[in-house]
């Protein structure tokens, strides 16, 4: 099974940046695509970005295109999202996802952890 944590969270000024941290531990073979997704409440839950692991190919949501940045650690375990020019309606709680493939990133599943919170405010 594979186990995912999410970290990095907090408030911040609009303008502002964030960095955060998805750990995976268990049966990392079992993914090679990781990312993230948020919900904030009332809306719709929202693939932000993803990256297939080892490899370039990245996906990212227009709303966030230029301003975010996904990577990965060298062990691929990790993989961050660097979020800066941070804006209100970045507000959300963001998500950490794996699976074999990038589809979840279309239609992101329900959260299965706490996820770590974004709050951009003034």
């Amino acid at each position: 099974e594979l186990h995912l944590v999410e970290s990095g969270g907090g408030l911040v000024q609009p303008g502002g940046s964030l960095r955060l941290s998805c750990a995976a531990s268990g049966d990392t073979g079992s993914a090679n695509c990781m990312g993230w997704f948020r919900q904030a409440p009332g809306k719709k839950r929202e693939g932000v970005a993803a990256k297939h692991i080892g490899g370039d190919t990245t996906y990212y949501a227009d709303s966030v295109k230029g301003r975010f940045t996904i990577s990965q650690d060298n062990v691929k375990t990790t993989m961050y999202l660097q979020m800066d020019s941070l804006k209100p309606e970045d507000t959300a709680t963001y998500y950490c996802a794996a699976d074999w493939g990038c589809a979840w990133w279309l239609k992101p599943p329900s959260p299965g952890g706490q996820g770590t919170q974004v709050t951009v405010s003034s």
